[in-house]
């Protein structure tokens, strides 16, 4: 159902969403945000339920998410039905998939291995589909990733020399570029636990819900085998990361071992930098301290280690020097 309210000027936009879309007497209920801009809440109308997302502030956000979510569909996964839009000026109505977050399961005190298996399966079937790269996709090339993480320059080490940044981009320049040795597949970008949710009368793959992929490039499978395994905001049992790796592994026989580990860690080393920086432009800019103090720290902690891959030793030399802490 698409929606075009150019006629109106509302007092309440929202309102007049909902009253175009068929939902005039919603009780409308905020639900927990995430670090964007975008505003989610839940519909109530009788016996119907959905979930209102309000990207008035970043409306360019929802034409990727529309083409993904129907592309996501047309695959067979879990991505949520749109009820309504009005994607010129931000807003859309979707299927609710309830409040069962992989994440909130986990803080009630689910078992990880479970969920984390059927995160990881999903990632395979994903990569093993010819089609799940939708035709001209934008693609996580070495220069974007490059990109990316020059945020780190801006908040993590202001001030420094021109010569030191000029360093910092020459040495993730000779590394990047291996990354890409992995197969290359779907890239959600932010395929964590937190985006994913469980759909229990659903059956095989199609029980994850999937949410917040309209950040999709094509790219390496490791970048999000590493969003979900090294989750900023979370640990994970002891080796669970391992057998989860392996468990990927396993279902790509033809996968070469080095190539593929090299490429985690530098997918892992690249996608904390960027996460470092993020969270100490939330800090310092948005005044948002709640990301930094309760994360940056493990973030901190995961980039060393990533950063120990012989691969990554001109990025380790740079950071040495300048140090991740914070």
């Amino acid at each position: 159902m698409s929606i075009n309210v150019k006629s109106a000027e509302p007092a309440d936009p929202m309102q007049t969403f909902l009253w175009f879309a068929g939902w005039p007497q919603a009780k409308v209920t905020p639900l927990a945000g995430d670090a964007s801009q975008r505003r989610y809440f839940r519909v109530v109308q009788g016996s119907r339920t959905g979930v209102l997302m309000d990207a008035s502030s970043c409306p360019s956000s929802v034409p990727p998410f529309v083409r993904m979510d129907e592309h996501l569909r047309r695959l067979g996964f879990s991505a949520p039905k749109i009820l309504a839009r009005d994607v010129p000026r931000g807003w859309l109505l979707l299927e609710d998939f309830g409040d069962r977050t992989f994440a909130q399961l986990l803080d009630s005190g689910a078992e990880p291995r479970e969920l984390f298996e059927l995160a990881t399966d999903l990632l395979i079937s994903l990569h093993r589909n010819s089609d799940a790269v939708p035709a001209g996709l934008r693609v996580y090339s070495p220069e974007q990733m490059l990109h990316d993480i020059e945020l780190f320059l801006e908040w993590r080490t202001p001030g420094i020399p021109a010569a030191e940044q000029e360093e910092f981009r020459r040495a993730w320049s000779e590394v990047l570029p291996l990354a890409h040795a992995a197969p290359q597949s779907l890239l959600l970008r932010d395929y964590h636990v937190a985006n994913l949710m469980l759909l229990p009368e659903s059956a095989g793959v199609q029980r994850v819900g999937l949410l917040d992929f309209q950040d999709a490039y094509a790219g390496p499978v490791t970048y999000d085998l590493v969003s979900l395994l090294e989750d900023a905001r979370r640990e994970l049992p002891p080796g669970l990361r391992e057998e989860m790796l392996a468990r990927y592994r396993d279902a790509f026989p033809g996968l070469e071992r080095d190539a593929f580990d090299q490429s985690v860690a530098i997918a892992a080393a690249q996608r904390h930098t960027r996460v470092l920086a993020i969270f100490e432009r939330l800090s310092r800019k948005e005044q948002k301290h709640q990301y930094k103090e309760s994360h940056s720290a493990r973030v901190e902690r995961r980039l060393q280690t990533a950063l120990q891959h012989p691969t990554l030793a001109p990025v380790r030399t740079w950071m040495n020097r300048h140090g991740t802490a914070h």
